[in-house]
Order: C-alpha cells, then structure tokens, then sequence
C-alpha cells in the first residue's frame, strides 16, 4: 500500500470539508485527480462496475479498510481475495469518460462513513447520441 504522497489524505480532507459545508468543487475534484485510490477488478483483471439508475459506477477507495467496508458490505466472502488495481483518480475518470455510449460514475469510499460521488455527464453523452 502506498503510504506518503498518494494524495488520499488530501482527497479525504476536501470530501470533509463538503461534510462540514465548506467545500471548494475546484479543490474537490484536483484532490481527487491527484489521489491513488484502490479500485476493485475482476477475476480477470477488469475494473468493477455497478449498474444503477442507467449509469455504471466504478468504486475508488482511499486505504483499505474503506475497500474491506465495501466488500463485507456487498456479503462477499471475506475469506476470499478480493483485488484491486492502484489507480489514479484522473485516469478514472478519463477511463470513465471514454467508455463511449456508457456513462460512468466514480464512486469513492461508498460503504465509509463520508462517501462522495463523481457522476458522469449525462446531459452530455446524451447530446453525442
């Protein structure tokens, strides 16, 4: 896991700061470009989404207790391993962005305390279509 430098403390300070009701989106979504979350793949190495409301959502966590939330709270077994790629929150979203006709969220610390989702634009992809 990295420790220093990953930018996930950053990330989880801006997601506070719109807790508390003063966040700054700009700061807010450079923090996020800037953190190396965990995100959970397959079995054969893909990233993981979830359907829901019309869009796919792909879950980022910053440390791995969030990642271990996630997964006992979607009742996976806990006995298995559960994988993930390190990746950063801007090629996330331009992974999201470029699945063409697809739109895709990113989800952050979903099962924490402090979640925070990144949606996809929808009125966009809807005027490419």
């Amino acid at each position: 896991m990295i420790e220093s430098g990953d930018g996930r403390a950053a990330l989880r300070d801006e997601i506070a700061s719109f807790y508390r009701g003063f966040g700054q989106p700009e700061a807010l979504l450079a923090a996020f470009r800037s953190a190396a979350l965990l995100v959970p793949i397959t079995a054969d190495g893909r990233l993981s989404t979830t359907p829901y409301g019309g869009v796919e959502w792909v879950c980022g966590f910053t440390g791995e207790p969030d990642f271990a939330r996630y997964v006992l709270a979607r009742g996976l077994g806990v006995q298995e391993n559960h994988r993930y790629h390190t990746i950063f929150g801007a090629d996330l979203a331009d992974w999201a962005e470029r699945r063409a006709g697809v739109p895709t969220g990113v989800l952050v610390d979903i099962a924490g305390a402090a979640p925070m989702a990144f949606p996809p634009d929808i009125a966009e992809e809807a005027d490419e279509q």
